[in-house]
């Protein structure tokens, strides 16, 4: 079913989305990631999961400006895209491309052979992303559950 695009909300689930995460730092943001992602599929390595994120992350930092990151990465043995939404508590560095701290943060775990819809998923991120007056709703979220209906809510 490879005509079926992928969207956010069928990739978001509510128990991955997270409000107000205390995150000291990028790596700490990164860690906090893959320990949801496992807990939610103890099939998946943490460490892998980590370390990948951590090998894009030096490839170019995944910070896309205003305060917002969308780190990303492939994982072996995954069969579905997987993603995570957080806001954090307090903005952390993030080396974004506008070295703004990041406070938004969107992970994107992908299947090793997934290729078009992981840009397709990218792209679609960026754009509700540049979107300001959305990012600030995102922001205004005091709890999950909320911020999991606005992230998914279909924009129109």
């Amino acid at each position: 079913m490879s005509d079926t695009s992928l969207t956010i909300d069928n990739i978001l689930a509510p128990e991955l989305t997270l409000c107000k995460v205390p995150a000291s730092s990028k790596k700490r943001a990164l860690e906090f990631i893959a320990e949801q992602i496992r807990q939610h599929n103890d099939s998946l390595s943490e460490s892998q999961i980590f370390n990948n994120l951590i090998a894009r992350e030096r490839l170019g930092s995944t910070g896309i400006g205003q305060g917002i990151a969308i780190p990303h990465c492939r994982l072996e043995g995954l069969e579905h895209v997987i993603g995570v939404l957080m806001t954090l508590e307090e903005a952390v560095e993030f080396d974004a491309i506008d070295n703004q701290p990041v406070d938004l943060v969107f992970a994107l775990v992908v299947p090793k052979e997934a290729t078009s819809e992981h840009l397709e998923l990218l792209s679609q991120l960026a754009e509700k992303f540049n979107d300001r007056t959305f990012c600030d709703h995102i922001r205004q979220c005091e709890d999950a559950d909320t911020l999991y209906q606005r992230m998914t809510a279909v924009s129109g």
